[in-house]
């Protein structure tokens, strides 16, 4: 009867190493499962069917290029024209609310018949 621990068997795996025998691999058995992965969007391979089309259409390789680089930049760029014609837009209607509610508050009588003058003048460009 001894308190000393029992020894650990090394063992010699078939391609050569050692290993101790607790910490053996499990043998999981070989399954002809087709194996399913699941991908992201970011992960799979692009998709070339506008490039095939447009190669096997006649088109050149430079216009597809040329639409993979300009399309993102045109509308990058029509983004930032709406931008600046919204920003344009307000800035016109508060100019011109400002300047009707000077017109009415400063001019009296005859500022209140400019004011209703220019707003008719308004209501019939539109």
């Amino acid at each position: 009867m001894s308190n000393l621990p029992e020894p650990v068997r090394v063992v010699q795996l078939p391609d050569g190493t050692y290993t101790y025998a607790d910490q053996l691999p499990a043998i999981q058995p070989q399954l002809r499962v087709p194996q399913v992965v699941h991908q992201h969007i970011h992960q799979a391979p692009p998709d070339r069917t506008v490039q095939r089309v447009a190669l096997g259409s006649g088109v050149g390789a430079g216009a597809v290029a040329a639409g993979v680089y300009f399309g993102p930049l045109l509308v990058g760029a029509l983004t930032a024209i709406a931008a600046n014609l919204a920003l344009l837009a307000f800035l016109a209607v508060a100019l011109a609310w400002g300047v009707v509610t000077v017109v009415k508050s400063v001019g009296g009588p005859d500022g209140k018949a400019a004011a209703k003058t220019l707003a008719k003048a308004r209501k019939r460009r539109r």
